[in-house]
């Protein structure tokens, strides 16, 4: 992830986008379990919410499979000492119910640390980047 900074450097941040990208690859439930908070607010690129226990359902079923995540930009701003934003881009390719999307898309992500608890997911976006 690093090679795709731009901007200030968060060790941290950047330690955490990479533990997510590998959970998501390898569909490690467990590691994504850990990773993003309960009340988890994420908008797919359908517009609809989805929740951890969804995510984490898929991940474990194989409903949706990560074959090939390649990061091209990763943009983060500090909000405190206990929120993150996060902006990736990157080129996906993932099996969902069985058809293979690819394309390029954009993560928006809140990390937070909540009541002093471990760095989460907190909510997020993700959308197509058209082709240019």
């Amino acid at each position: 992830m690093e090679r795709v900074l731009v901007g200030s450097a968060d060790p941290e941040i950047v330690a955490l986008e990479t533990r997510l990208r590998a959970a998501q690859l390898d569909a490690d439930v467990a590691a994504l379990d850990l990773l993003i908070a309960e009340e988890l607010l994420f908008t797919g690129p359908d517009g609809q919410l989805g929740t951890k226990a969804q995510d984490l359902a898929a991940h474990g079923s194989g409903v949706v499979r990560f074959r090939a995540h390649e990061p091209e930009e990763l943009r983060i701003r500090r909000v405190g000492a206990d929120v993150a934003v996060v902006a990736l881009r990157a080129r996906l390719a993932v099996e969902v119910a069985g058809a293979l999307v690819r394309g390029t898309y954009r993560y928006t992500r809140v990390w937070a640390r909540e009541a002093g608890g471990p760095w989460r997911v907190v909510g997020g976006h993700v959308s197509e980047v058209p082709a240019t």
